[in-house]
């Protein structure tokens, strides 16, 4: 896919191209893309999933109420207490009467009983139970109260600097605040680290206790691409929408906050969705680890060290622009050992159009110890020389 040359070294940098060639068929000419759409919602955004791009936005870093987009917090510490063998799937929750008398949308969890965590998180994603979420806040961290500073501490560490919860459910509180950014970041975490546990978001229909109800979110049934994310709904808040959606090799997550109704919400959201899709492209050019040139290392126990990223390196481009991508890579040319597995020893800079696109680190992928008396003094050498 790529092609490496050196194309010239001076003033103690390598500049390196990795040519990115274009694909075997012939693509036409690229599209204009147009302005994002304006649609009518307090605040959106639709970025990408892979390369983080932003496609569209509107107010991202307006805190307003997320209603029950909160959920998806209350969800994710879930997941956590799961992944780290805390809890499991089949273990039983005692309703307590502050989970049971919830109002708002309900699972209708009858009071004193024994629910297992399975059943409380479809309660949780698909009907967007307020019971559902007490009941599993509770059964963790013993309180709601306690639960909630849980749910600000993974917000921190997601950098979700914007936000802040006072309960678990979204009931509407004054001080209880986000953005649609801090809602991107947490959406793209939920995927990215619990596939399995995402899948729950694509569903459709949920019965429990003899009662069926449907899953909020419409574009579920419009578009087949869509698999996720979360509804909500305060008069406070208006009509949310967190959405997520997969055509090909593409992923988008769309962000809509305070649009005027049900189907606003679902209508804006997928207009963002279509505008992403039909107008840019997504492409991974280098996957974490993997090798792209190797440098020069003086007086070390090896001559050379192997560059890369620690990340795989997405871009997203207008459609039809791929040919035009560059990659350029500056490296120091006087790295002398020790150098240190992961070091920053340089930069990958991705143009397009000979217009800054992306940079990364460049990393060292291994070590390289400091070399023999006689090596040293043969570098020194060499170095004055060159």
């Amino acid at each position: 896919m790529q092609k490496l040359s050196v194309i010239t070294k001076s003033l103690g940098v390598f500049v390196v191209s990795l040519l990115l060639l274009a694909t075997a068929t012939v693509q036409a000419k690229p599209a204009p893309v147009p302005a994002p759409p304006q649609v009518a919602a307090e605040s959106y955004l639709l970025i990408d999933f892979d390369s983080g791009k932003v496609l569209a936005e509107k107010n991202t870093d307006k805190q307003v109420e997320p209603a029950s987009i909160t959920k998806l917090m209350t969800a994710y510490v879930v997941y956590h207490e799961l992944e780290a063998g805390r809890l499991s799937l089949d273990e039983k929750v005692t309703i307590s009467e502050k989970a049971w008398r919830m109002g708002g949308s309900r699972m209708y969890l009858e009071l004193g009983s024994q629910v297992a965590v399975e059943e409380l998180l479809k309660g949780l994603i698909i009907q967007s139970g307020n019971d559902a979420s007490v009941a599993l806040a509770e059964h963790i961290a013993g309180s709601e109260e306690a639960f909630v500073n849980v749910m600000n501490q993974y917000a921190a560490k997601l950098g979700m600097t914007s936000t802040y919860y006072k309960n678990s459910t979204g009931w509407p509180d004054k001080q209880h605040l986000t953005t649609a950014r801090d809602i991107a970041k947490l959406a793209s975490a939920i995927i990215r680290e619990f596939p399995e546990h995402y899948k729950r978001y694509s569903e459709k229909v949920y019965t429990y206790n003899n009662i069926k109800q449907y899953n909020r979110n419409k574009l579920l049934w419009r578009d087949k691409s869509v698999d996720g994310l979360k509804t909500g709904h305060t008069e406070s808040a208006g009509y949310c929408l967190v959405s997520s959606a997969k055509r090909g090799d593409m992923r988008l997550i769309s962000v809509v906050l305070g649009a005027k109704s049900e189907k606003a919400r679902a209508s804006v959201s997928q207009s963002l969705l279509n505008y992403g899709f039909r107008f840019y492209e997504t492409h991974k050019l280098y996957a974490a680890g993997e090798i792209l040139s190797h440098a020069r290392v003086w007086k070390g126990d090896s001559e050379n060290v192997a560059l890369g990223l620690m990340q795989d390196l997405n871009v997203t481009i207008p459609r039809g622009t791929y040919k035009n991508l560059q990659a350029l890579m500056d490296v120091d040319a006087n790295l002398e050992a020790p150098i240190k597995k992961g070091q920053e020893l340089g930069v990958v800079r991705i143009t397009l159009n000979d217009i800054d696109l992306h940079r990364a680190p460049l990393v060292a992928l291994n070590q390289v110890e400091r070399g023999s008396l006689l090596q040293i003094a043969k570098d020194y050498v060499l170095q004055l020389f060159n």
